[in-house]
């Protein structure tokens, strides 16, 4: 069984952090799949949601690394995150697209669609599919309900890197990374 990730293997820059979870495999309540797209933020970075400094909204992100930073998007979508760096610095992780393998009756019925390609296939669709909303917000990602269990050594894993989607800031930053070949992504790169 491969490794569970602890919050000591979120201390590095988010970049290689994000890449290092391309073939993770993260399960909330049992239900999740295989990473396989994620984009990196730094508060050095103008897309950052830590780039103005600590807020009531951002403060997860300022916390100590392997923590969920959870925020609604557009006012329709939740949206999760991996805490990066040490605390105090604010970097993270968007967690883009699962490959669901675990829980799709559940996925499912949340999503009101059978496509599996679909499903996790962006980041609002990650997080109605797992079921996060605020509840997630701050909480370890070492513990109950999540699960992480880093890439299986024996199957290496093949990233690719772009630029992040969706921002009009740092536009030309290749921090979105993905597996090789994936249909799962959201986005070809």
């Amino acid at each position: 069984m491969p490794r569970t990730l602890k919050s000591k293997d979120f201390a590095g820059d988010a970049p290689e952090v994000a890449r290092r979870l391309i073939g993770a495999t993260l399960l909330v309540d049992g239900v999740g799949g295989v990473i396989v797209e994620t984009e990196a933020y730094d508060m050095s970075d103008a897309a950052a949601h830590t780039h103005r400094g600590p807020t009531e909204r951002n403060r997860a992100m300022f916390g100590p690394p392997g923590h969920a930073y959870v925020y609604f998007n557009y006012g329709l979508h939740w949206c999760l995150n991996f805490v990066c760096r040490e605390e105090g610095h604010g970097a993270g992780v968007l967690i883009r697209a699962l490959q669901p393998t675990q829980g799709l009756a559940q996925m499912r019925a949340r999503r009101g669609l059978e496509d599996e390609r679909l499903l996790c296939a962006g980041p609002g669709r990650v997080g109605q599919a797992l079921g996060i909303d605020k509840a997630f917000y701050g909480l370890p990602l070492d513990r109950p309900p999540f699960v992480v269990h880093a890439p299986d050594p024996a199957q290496p894993v093949a990233v690719v890197a772009g630029p992040r989607i969706g921002i009009s800031k740092a536009q030309a930053l290749p921090w979105r990374f993905g597996l090789a070949g994936s249909r799962y992504v959201s986005r070809k790169f």
